[in-house]
């Protein structure tokens, strides 16, 4: 089932500077968007709500949906391909499909092999994807890091111990960078790390925090990288927590160089938000009435 807004709650489409603003581009009662990505011409992000998929123009801020034949309700991982012409999804059957942006038939990419498959990265020339695969849907087992090829086949499995999420390419296709609770025994205590590509080595933890850490990703052009920040002793990445998107330069993840709290979670950063230029970012927020204006 898609998520839906709880009474009184607002979806809130924002874009963020790397200089600390942010400004509110669309506003709903009606329908939960999640997971903005930005299309490679700058001109609108790509978002999933009520199953559905969905463009937001930048300079009108008008919703419209983008018609898909072919695949069930999408949920908040989706990707677009480097050609900037087609995106790749995870839907609610636990596959990945690949459809045109501009609308149409989406194909299933991925095998019947077992596994849910949730999509978080395409690498910079297109011929892979980096997922989390999840053994026969049971949420209770722990997410592996995998990889395999953009036109299907068998996919291979990365070495990282418990439990990890959100895997995506750097921009010169190096490195797989990702949240993982590979580097301590506290349930849930999602740290932020990276592994070549190759996975030839352990992934190497970029940051020690008390907090729990999701969603790592890069600029385009690699020099800085947003986060999203759950409390301490929050376990997965559930909605509608006090939680704060924080900007950091590349060379110094300890060190954020803005944050902004909000209303959100699940939803408000899944999937790499930057926009082509590297100056700025979207994220979603959903906040409640604040009884104290009532």
């Amino acid at each position: 089932m898609s998520r839906t807004l709880r009474p009184g709650q607002r979806c809130e489409v924002r874009i963020a500077s790397v200089t600390g603003g942010s400004t509110l581009l669309f506003s709903t009662g009606d329908i939960l968007l999640e997971a903005p990505n930005w299309t490679p011409d700058g001109s609108a992000l790509i978002l999933n709500g009520d199953g559905k998929l969905w463009s937001l123009d930048i300079a009108a801020a008008e919703l419209a949906e983008i018609p898909l034949t072919g695949i069930p309700e999408l949920n908040n991982d989706h990707v677009l391909a480097p050609d900037g012409d087609t995106i790749f999804l995870s839907a609610n059957d636990g596959h990945i499909y690949r459809a045109p942006l501009a609308g149409g038939t989406a194909r299933q990419v991925t095998q019947e092999d077992g596994t849910f498959h949730f999509l978080h990265g395409v690498s910079p020339d297109g011929k892979e994807l980096a997922y989390v695969g999840i053994e026969a849907g049971d949420f209770s087992r722990p997410g592996r890091l995998m990889t395999m090829a953009s036109d299907g086949g068998a996919a291979a499995a990365h070495e990282v111990r418990g439990h990890c999420d959100g895997p995506e390419y750097s921009p010169d296709g190096r490195w797989l960078y990702f949240n993982t609770e590979a580097f301590t025994d506290a349930p849930g205590h999602a740290q932020l790390a990276r592994m070549s590509r190759t996975g030839d080595e352990p992934p190497e933890r970029l940051h020690v925090s008390d907090t729990v850490d999701w969603f790592p990703h890069l600029s385009p052009d690699g020099r800085l990288a947003t986060y999203l920040r759950f409390p301490a002793g929050t376990e997965g990445h559930p909605a509608d927590l006090p939680v704060a998107v924080v900007l950091v330069s590349t060379a110094d993840w300890p060190q954020p160089l803005h944050t902004w709290p909000l209303s959100g979670g699940q939803g408000t950063l899944n999937v790499n938000s930057w926009s082509p230029d590297s100056g700025r970012f979207a994220y979603v927020a959903y906040p409640f009435p604040d009884p104290a204006k009532d």
